[in-house]
């Protein structure tokens, strides 16, 4: 199974780099980077709450398997981060926090539960705690000797958007990863290439990033981080684990194009507390016409051809805020993007399906207001075609006089699609509007 392969552990030192803001001076590796190193830089750090998708290969495809919450607080005192993983389709949750020295970076505390174990681990002049195999039923004491000239294994990638990243900067940094039967539990993470790279986002477009590539000797996997050079964001994390290829990507969820404020609950009684209806019918006028006629229904001649019982209409109330979304998204579509909407607006947005063969439907409970109906449905559209077969040559007394062409008109139905925006408005309460979404080709 994909998600057996992937600790907790890795995926939590892999999204980490990018929520921190970093430096961009220029800084020569020469020794192995501990605690306490003036040219990490505090001031750059980002506070709040982030999350981040993480997806694997799966039939040629990406799937996601998991989603990250992370949360960090950084004071004069300590740099504390809290992270919670939950995989696709489980209820279950890994949870990490890790608590560092507000100014050296030492690490302090670290905690991680999980299904599959419990450890807790104190740094001081001694390394102290436990490691508890869920599995294995076993428990390892954990005790050393820790000067703490290392980072703790949870905490280094944020570190690492401290430092003064630029094309061709390489360093090491000695981490503390606790594992059963280790002889030795610090190890080196190592920056081997810093480069330009480019990253889109499906919301906000192209970004130029730093590509970081790091190499973990603890765990011998390689990672690939692409922070934004701007903003020191970590918009991607390409992970190579175990010969398994992961990929996380952040979810934007402080992404916010709309100057528009929704109102969840006046907008939601739009379409729950009214006593008006909408009866209406969705239908293509299929057209035969060509050329100067195309496009022009015919009364009595184009054939009515329904919306299939079952089909979704859609209702959204029509409010400053859906206005916006519309116009932003239709001008996203131009570019290849697509602007989400908010959950909260999603869930005020009511859907009906067609109940019939001449395609009927109806909406309920609605309010007073302004209102745009939506729908989509395919059908078979038929249209006439004239091809020239032929000549036929006028002679008079041996003289030729012309020629006329032999025409031959079939017909040729191919699969179509109608999609049909209609703005109803609801002026007083208890109103009944009848309604036609049609759409000729």
């Amino acid at each position: 199974m994909i998600a057996n392969n992937l600790t907790y552990s890795q995926s939590l030192r892999a999204l980490a780099t990018g929520l921190l803001i970093v430096t961009t001076t220029w800084c020569k590796a020469q020794t192995v980077l501990v605690p306490g190193e003036k040219v990490l830089d505090k001031k750059w750090i980002r506070n709040g709450t982030y999350e981040m998708a993480c997806y694997a290969s799966s039939g040629g495809q990406q799937v996601e398997i998991s989603s990250f919450t992370i949360k960090i607080n950084s004071t004069d005192k300590a740099l504390s981060v809290y992270t919670a993983l939950q995989m696709t389709g489980s209820d279950d949750i890994w949870v990490d926090t890790s608590i560092a020295d507000g100014n050296t970076f030492k690490p302090v505390y670290r905690s991680s539960f999980s299904p599959a174990k419990e450890m807790v681990v104190n740094y001081g002049k001694e390394v102290t705690g436990y490691y508890y195999d869920k599995q294995t039923k076993k428990r390892h004491t954990i005790k050393e000797g820790g000067n703490n000239a290392f980072f703790d294994s949870n905490t280094y990638p944020y570190l690492l958007g401290l430092l003064p990243l630029t094309t061709g900067y390489k360093n090491d940094l000695a981490v503390y990863d606790f594992k059963p039967g280790n002889q030795t539990n610090t190890k080196k993470a190592r920056i081997e290439q810093v480069k330009s790279n480019l990253y889109t986002s499906n919301l906000t477009g192209e970004h130029k990033v730093w590509q970081v590539n790091v190499y973990e000797e603890a765990t011998k996997d390689s990672y690939v981080y692409y922070i934004d050079k701007d903003t020191r964001r970590l918009w991607k994390v390409e992970i190579l684990t175990q010969g398994q290829q992961l990929l996380l990507i952040d979810k934007e969820i402080d992404y916010n194009p709309f100057t528009t404020q929704f109102d969840k609950a006046t907008t939601l009684k739009l379409v729950t507390t009214g006593n008006s209806v909408i009866i209406g019918q969705a239908f293509a006028r299929d057209n035969q016409n060509e050329g100067m006629l195309k496009g022009i229904a015919i009364f009595n001649i184009n054939k009515k051809q329904h919306a299939q019982a079952g089909t979704s209409v859609i209702l959204i109330p029509y409010t400053d805020f859906y206005k916006e979304w519309i116009k932003l998204n239709d001008a996203a579509r131009k570019k290849g993007r697509a602007i989400p909407l908010p959950k909260e607006a999603a869930e005020c947005i009511k859907v009906t399906t067609v109940y019939d063969k001449e395609g009927h439907f109806e909406f309920t409970n609605l309010m007073p207001g302004e209102y745009l109906l939506y729908t989509e449905f395919g059908y078979e559209h038929t249209s006439s075609r004239t091809e020239v077969v032929g000549y036929t040559d006028t002679y008079i007394n041996g003289m030729f006089q012309g020629s006329r062409a032999n025409t031959t008109t079939y017909n040729v139905s191919t699969n179509a699609a109608a999609a049909i925006k209609k703005t109803i408005t609801i002026k007083a309460d208890g109103d009944k509007i009848e309604v036609k979404l049609k759409k000729t080709l």
